[in-house]
């Protein structure tokens, strides 16, 4: 019987997450598995047609809007208990939880990354769903641009009361990763300990 894994990387903008991501494909590739991989149409940072690290990396992908088209995909090749689907920006592709977990239950490995909260502190919902069944959940923190310190945070450059604001797609100059005691939320409570 299959074991398969379902590996989720996850943590704030600039914390390695896709670097991670590209990492395991390319393990992935080194033990013989086929990978398959995924981003959403909206995120065209770096490539239209490539998960793509901040240092440049870069990896074949299918952009798509929503998560049911891998299983059209998935229709063109002979996919088998070693073959991974690999996901870039999970939290972007609509009802990426509700196919990521049938193909996971269905026998197929999967690894993906993506942040967890919104720019108003929301945890999406498409994510949420997706933790129980992960296998393997890594943290993946980056380093606060106010100091030195692990960041879990991240920091919204622009009011983040506007609309459609989750949608918004950014590099350095709209998002910042921040530790705790420079994370604007906390910094500004009063019950804040630092």
């Amino acid at each position: 019987m299959n074991n398969p894994f379902f590996i989720l990387f996850t943590g704030p903008m600039f914390g390695a997450k896709t670097t991670r991501l590209v990492a395991e494909i390319d393990r992935s590739l080194y033990r013989g598995r086929k990978v398959i991989s995924f981003k959403s149409k909206k995120d065209n940072r770096y490539t239209a047609d490539k998960i793509s690290t901040h240092t440049g990396a870069t990896f074949p992908a299918y952009c798509i809007d929503d998560a049911n088209s891998i299983y059209d995909y998935l229709d063109e090749y002979d996919y088998n208990a070693n073959t991974v689907i690999a996901v870039d920006e999970a939290f972007m592709i609509n009802n990426i939880d509700k196919v990521l977990i049938d193909l996971y239950r269905h026998g197929i490995n999967i690894v993906t990354s993506t942040i967890q909260l919104d720019a108003n502190e929301i945890p999406f919902e498409n994510i949420k769903n997706i933790m129980p069944w992960a296998t393997k959940i890594e943290i993946c923190p980056a380093v606060c641009t106010q100091c030195d310190q692990d960041a879990y945070f991240t920091e919204a450059l622009f009011d983040i009361n506007s609309a459609s604001v989750e949608e918004r797609v950014g590099s350095k100059d709209m998002y910042e990763p921040r530790c705790a005691r420079h994370y604007t939320t906390f910094s500004n409570s009063k019950w804040y300990l630092f």
